[in-house]
């Protein structure tokens, strides 16, 4: 499998939401009811956090 382009990669980051921290992006998840199918990450791109599916 190919690697992804960067291009392709900021496509993936400007599709989701930002978070200033850790815990506002568990509190997000936490209200949508989606917690234990969630982990927060730094985005190498935005370098703001993001969700993803655990």
């Amino acid at each position: 499998m190919k690697k992804p382009t960067r291009e392709e990669k900021q496509h993936r980051c400007v599709r989701k939401r930002r978070y200033r921290s850790q815990g506002d992006a568990l509190d997000a998840a936490l209200l949508a009811g989606a917690e234990r199918g969630r982990k927060a990450y730094v985005c190498p791109i935005c370098h703001h956090w993001h969700l993803a599916s655990a």
